[in-house]
This record gives structure tokens, C-alpha cells and sequence, in this order.
């Protein structure tokens, strides 16, 4: 290394060429220290004012010093051009000072494209959406043309549609429409990210040319837009159109099989794969381990685990979460040491399909996977944080919840979504639609999930006429259909507001058949209000006998021929070391119910005595 220095002293000091040289052999070895060696020798020979070597001295800090290093060589140069502004920009940003960026950005004599994209990427990564938007915005009004790069960026960080719908009408405006195949990509990926799958083919259908990646966008499409039949058929076209199908293209249809619960066209695929040498490529081993377990072929998913030639994080986790599906989350959490010891280090998805094993954890447990993502720096991660929220709520610390979730730096639906149902289920309903109203303001579009939870806290709360209208204006207001959950929400508020006739229409006149919990939730509430009248015993009849439990019609109709119309009591069974405990509303059948009976006065009293009971 340092010969290569001495040489520069037998260089002529005005050879600009050599020092370029000298900066370029500073990149490949990538060492800072040597950076600042040629550095020096600059400053010795008076060309670190120079434009060209004083910029290309800022690159070469930007990548491997720091800020104070950028800005002192910045400082250095005596004739800075729009090159050097746009190179210490982007040096700030990399080392995530967006402050100080945005003044340079600010102070910049002129802006070119790069300079926006920069800005507008800066604000992007770091999750300040609007920022990124409203400064495109600017670049659109001072007539900027936004390049393949600017809308790729915009494309990846919509939050709705119609967002979307803008920054499409961009695309056609700036003339980069159909002849540019990374942007038609882009589209298509974006719109199928929101189910609008007849928009994903248009764009596919006027595109000029074509690429594995816009096939594989298509079928990822159809995938999430709830089409997976279709992605199987873009699959065989694509093949039949000569197009060979990479490890994306497969995972993609596996995912559609797993959507299917098509074990047996899973299989054909998997086979394929063995066929074109996918075998061991984890991503396709992933997606068929998912695809087994969730056909309740859990043995297959360990078996192809088992025969990996080696572990990577991406298939333990869909191990983890195979184990945690099938309700073998032990033997999940067993796993998960298992890859600490092999020092595959966790990463946002390993934490998260292990804190959704929480009906087996323990809190304290909880609180150490909590650490374990503080100390991986994976705590304000968007997954784990959502994943973290979930636990807490689930175990009654609706607090910690809210504090894991107002210290997040970038909020996605899910995230928003899991804060409300945790709020609905932990009592907190007004501040549930106190955070649905944040939601809105901040611009995200609500979807299915948001508003269950939005329509529960309202039937939770008794916020009747809230609760009617979000329901009434989903699919006007928000793009949504209501659901059977949606519709089990509507009917109880119904219920609680004595419109009990209204309730009965509504579960009648549904677009598809009620589920049977839902009948059965109308019959319940109807009991709890008419106690006297016979037409939830009528509907719980019918359900029962559609479903050929016929005890259940027995014990109606005995209930009904009473000289008074009562309540049907309600029935549990607990299995206990084999042997099983029947428990009702108004006795315990059990030869042995008077101890059980004693054991429980004796906890009754121990809680009140500590206070529990009041």
C-alpha cells in the first residue's frame, strides 16, 4: 500500500489523472485509513480544491468517512458544481442526517433530477411519507421531469389507489408508460399489493415488452387479490410462452396452492421444482414448508426440513411458523434456541412467528424476546413492533402496547390494526376509535381488519349510531365489502338498539350465508332481550339441525315445551387426566361437584381476601 504512495511524490503534481487513480484504488480496497492518506496528499499538493478531485474525494467519504469528513472536503472545494452539491446531499443521507440535508438540499443554486430523487428517497426510507410526496410534488409545479428512479421510489411507498391512480397518470404523462418495462413492473406490483387486479392487467396488457418479472408480478398479483386459480393459469401460460419460471415465479404459485389448500397441485409444482433444480433454494423450500403444514401435512414440513443441506433464516422461519400453526408452538420455541446456537441470527420474521406462539408463552418469556429484539436492533422494526403490541394486549398490558406503538417510527396498517383490536379487546373502546381517527388523519385507507375491530369497539361500547353509520358507508367511503364479521358487529348493534326485527332481515338478506356463529350470536342476543319470545329458539332448532347435533334440538324443544320459555344453558366439557368434567349454567354434573364446589369457595375466598373481589 504505502509504496504506491511514495511513487506519487515522482508524479507530476499537476497530473490529474494519477490522483484519480490514486482515489479510485481507495474504493477497491475500501479503508478508511488510506482514504485519508490520499486525502492528505491532496491537501500537500493543493488539489483538494481542485472541482473534479475535490468531488471525487466527497464520494469516497460519503461511502467510507463520516459527516464531519464530507463537509470539511465539501468546504475544501473552491468551484463547487451541481455534482458536488448532489454528492454531499447523498453523503448526508447515508449517514442519516436528513436535517442537514434538507438545509443543503435547501441551499442548492440549482437542482437536477438526482437531487430530488435524492431527497425524495431520503424522506421515503425513513418513513416520512407525506414529506416524500409533497417534494415530489414541488419537483412536478418547478417542471422537473421525474425519471424511472423518482416514480419506482414513489410506486413503493403508496398507501392506497388512488395514491396510486396519481403517480400511474405521472407515468403516462412523463412518457414513460408502456415503453419502460421496470416501470410497468413497478405498476403492476403496486396495484396488486391493493387487490385492484383488473388495473395489474391492464398495465400488463399495454406493456410492449415483457420480462420474467412482469409475470412474476402478475401471478403475485392474482395471488393477493384473492385469485389464486388465475395465478395458476398465468403460470402456464407464461411457461407456454417460452418464459422460464425463476424461484419467485414458483414461490408465488406454491403460495397460491397453499391459498387453495391444493395439496396435490402443490405437489406437482414442488416437483417441478426437483425437475429444474430448485430443490434446495430456500426460497422455494420455505414456501413448501408453509404449503404442507397449512394442508395439515406438518410430517412433510419437517421432513423437508430435515433434508436441507444446510440452515438459513428464511426457511427455520417458516419452520417456526409451521410448528406454531399446527399448534406445536414447544417444539417452534425448541427450534428457535436451535438457531441461536448455530448462530443464524434472528431476524424481523424469526421474533415475529415466535411471539405469535403467545398461547404457550409466558409473559416473562415475552419480555425476553422483547430484550432479544432490543439487543438485535430489531425492536422499532415494523414486524416486530406489530408482533410485540399483539403479545402485550393479548396478556392484558394494553399500556406497554401503546407505548411499544407510539414509538414507532414507521406505522403500517397492520401495525394500526393491531393496536385497535388490542385496544376493542382489552376494554379501551374509545380510545380504539380515538386511534381509527388517527388512522384516517394520517391518510391510510382502513381495510377489512381495521374496521372489524372499528365495528367491534362500537358493539363493545354500545357507540350504536358510530357503529351504524361506518357500516353503512364501508364500500362508499372506504372501498370495503362487508363481511359475515362485519355483519355480526352490524346485527348486534341492531340487537342493542331493540331493532330486533331489522337484525333478523339483515342476517336473511345477506349477499352469501350466514356463518353459523353468526345465527347463533343473533339467537343469543335475542334470548338476552326477549327472554319470553320463542323465535331465538326457533332459529338455534334450525342450526342445530342443520348441523346434526341433535342433542341441541332435544334440549331446545324441551326448553320450549316448559310452561315457561327459558334460556338454553349453556354447556362445557374439560378433560382432565381422562377423565371429562361436564360443567352447565345452573349445575355440575360430576359425582364428585361437592369438592369441586369446596375447592372453588376456597379460592373465592383467597380473592377476596387479597382484594380481587369486591
Amino acid at each position: 500500500m504505502y509504496p504506491l504512495i511514495k511513487q506519487c511524490h515522482r508524479v507530476s503534481r499537476s497530473s490529474l489523472s494519477y490522483y484519480s487513480f490514486l482515489i479510485d484504488h481507495c474504493f477497491s480496497l475500501k479503508s478508511l485509513s488510506f482514504a485519508r492518506i490520499a486525502h492528505a496528499q491532496l491537501i500537500k499538493v493543493g488539489l483538494n480544491r481542485h472541482t473534479f478531485l475535490g468531488n471525487r474525494c466527497l464520494d469516497l467519504y460519503s461511502q467510507l468517512g463520516n459527516v464531519n469528513d464530507v463537509l470539511k472536503v465539501f468546504d475544501d472545494i473552491s468551484r463547487k458544481n451541481i455534482v458536488s452539491w448532489n454528492i454531499c446531499l447523498k453523503g448526508l443521507l447515508r449517514f442519516d442526517n436528513l436535517s442537514l440535508a434538507r438545509s443543503v438540499f435547501d441551499d442548492m443554486p440549482e437542482r437536477d433530477v438526482v437531487s430530488w430523487n435524492s431527497m425524495i428517497s431520503g424522506f421515503a426510507s425513513r418513513g416520512y411519507f407525506n414529506c416524500a410526496l409533497e417534494t415530489f410534488w414541488e419537483m412536478q409545479k418547478l417542471g422537473v421531469r421525474p425519471s424511472e428512479f423518482t416514480l419506482s421510489i414513489l410506486m413503493s411507498m403508496v398507501f392506497g389507489v388512488r395514491q396510486g391512480k396519481e403517480i400511474h397518470a405521472s407515468v403516462v404523462r412523463s412518457g414513460l408508460g408502456a415503453l419502460n418495462v421496470v416501470l410497468g413492473n413497478s405498476l403492476i406490483d403496486m396495484y396488486g399489493k391493493f387487490s385492484s387486479l383488473d388495473y395489474a392487467l391492464r398495465v400488463f396488457l399495454t406493456m410492449e415488452e415483457l420480462d420474467v418479472i412482469s409475470w412474476n408480478s402478475l401471478i403475485s398479483a392474482c395471488c393477493k387479490s384473492g385469485y389464486p386459480e388465475l395465478a395458476l393459469d398465468k403460470f402456464c401460460i407464461m411457461r407456454s410462452l417460452g418464459y422460464s419460471p425463476d424461484e419467485f415465479s414458483v414461490s408465488a404459485v406454491i403460495t397460491s396452492c397453499l391459498n387453495l389448500r391444493n395439496l396435490e397441485k402443490g405437489k406437482q409444482i414442488f416437483a417441478l421444482c426437483v425437475k429444474v433444480g430448485f430443490l434446495y433454494n430456500t426460497i422455494i423450500s420455505s414456501a413448501t414448508i408453509d404449503l404442507f403444514s397449512k394442508c395439515n401435512r406438518l410430517e412433510d414440513s419437517v421432513r423437508l426440513f430435515d433434508e436441507q443441506d444446510q440452515w438459513d433464516s428464511a426457511v427455520c422461519n417458516s419452520m417456526i411458523s409451521s410448528y406454531a400453526w399446527c399448534g406445536f408452538g414447544e417444539d417452534g420455541l425448541r427450534l428457535f434456541v436451535l438457531t441461536l446456537k448455530k448462530d443464524i441470527r434472528p431476524t424481523e420474521f424469526t421474533l415475529s412467528s415466535v411471539l405469535h406462539s403467545t398461547s404457550i408463552l409466558k409473559l416473562e418469556q415475552g419480555t425476553q424476546f422483547h430484550s432479544l429484539a432490543v439487543k438485535s436492533g430489531l425492536e422499532l422494526d415494523a414486524i416486530v413492533s406489530s408482533s410485540l403490541v399483539e403479545m402485550y394486549s393479548k396478556f392484558g398490558f394494553i399500556d406497554c402496547s401503546m407505548r411499544i406503538f407510539n414509538n414507532m417510527i414507521v406505522r403500517d396498517l397492520i401495525a394500526w390494526n393491531t393496536m385497535i383490536m388490542g385496544l376493542t379487546h382489552n376494554g379501551r373502546v374509545i380510545e380504539a376509535l380515538q386511534t381509527f381517527k388517527e388512522l384516517l388523519g394520517r391518510g391510510l385507507p382502513p381495510d377489512r381488519i381495521t374496521l372489524a375491530g372499528v365495528l367491534l369497539a362500537c358493539s363493545f361500547g354500545g357507540f350504536i349510531s358510530e357503529g351504524m353509520t361506518i357500516f353503512l358507508s364501508m364500500e362508499e367511503s372506504y372501498g370495503v365489502k362487508p363481511s359475515n364479521e362485519h355483519y355480526a358487529c352490524f346485527v348486534d348493534l341492531l340487537c342493542q338498539a331493540g331493532r330486533l326485527d331489522e337484525a333478523l332481515f339483515v342476517a336473511e338478506s345477506m349477499p352469501y350465508e350466514p356463518t353459523y356463529k353468526l345465527s347463533e350470536r343473533i339467537a343469543e342476543r335475542l334470548m338476552e332481550l326477549e327472554p319470553q319470545s320463542s323465535l331465538p329458539y326457533l332459529v338455534l332448532t334450525r342450526l342445530f339441525e342443520i348441523r346434526g347435533q341433535w342433542e341441541g334440538v332435544v334440549r331446545v324443544k324441551k326448553a320450549m315445551k316448559r310452561g315457561r320459555v327459558e334460556k338454553v344453558i349453556g354447556c362445557s366439557w374439560i378433560g382432565v387426566k381422562n377423565q371429562v368434567y361436564t360443567f352447565k349454567a345452573d349445575q355440575l354434573q360430576h359425582h364428585r361437584g361437592k369438592e369441586i364446589y369446596l375447592v372453588l369457595r376456597l379460592l373465592n375466598w383467597e380473592m377476596e381476601a387479597k382484594g380481587y373481589l369486591q
